[in-house]
């Protein structure tokens, strides 16, 4: 393992409205031990996966070589809550995959929030008001907690609020 000292991570989610019936989202992390990236390709209006792609162009893990036909089994399924927990449920206990099925969490959560962003710019600009507006926004959609560092059990935009009752395992 290199020398923990001079670890760095870079890991970004983008997303694309592609047209009025798909959306793509692309996770792509960089950091000592791997250099990886997950795409997926969203059909709407039923939020359905309808492709996923992946490629680990490094890894300090060995990454098994049907990685990607594992994650494919992702399609058809809804994005929505337990996600992550109905494809490790597909997947099974395969070792070495968690990263992967992390990043493509991530995507779908990007997507999520992709559908909120226009209701966050919404906020007021009084710093309170907005806390509140924030909070409130997460309690009427469940699908928002701990969907980024924003609104992260521990961020203050979340504080107060009880973590809803949805599997993120």
């Amino acid at each position: 393992m290199p020398h923990i000292l001079f670890f760095s991570r870079n890991r970004s989610t983008s997303v694309e409205h592609i047209d009025g019936s798909s959306v793509k989202a692309c996770c792509r992390l960089q950091d000592s031990l791997m250099d990886a990236f997950v795409e997926i390709l969203v059909k709407l209006p039923d939020l359905e996966l309808a492709e996923v792609r992946a490629e680990v162009c490094r890894s300090d893990r060995a990454i098994p070589p049907d990685a990607l036909e594992s994650l494919r089994k992702a399609i058809g399924i809804r994005i929505g809550p337990g996600l992550l927990k109905i494809m490790k449920g597909l997947v099974g206990d395969r070792e070495n995959l968690g990263e992967l099925l992390n990043m493509l969490d991530e995507c779908c959560q990007g997507v999520i929030l992709s559908f909120t962003k226009d209701a966050l710019a919404k906020a007021p600009e009084d710093r309170r008001k907005a806390k509140e507006y924030y909070a409130r926004l997460v309690k009427e959609n469940v699908r928002l907690y701990d969907s980024c560092i924003a609104f992260a059990p521990d961020s203050p935009l979340v504080e107060g609020i009880q973590p809803p009752t949805r599997s993120r395992e």
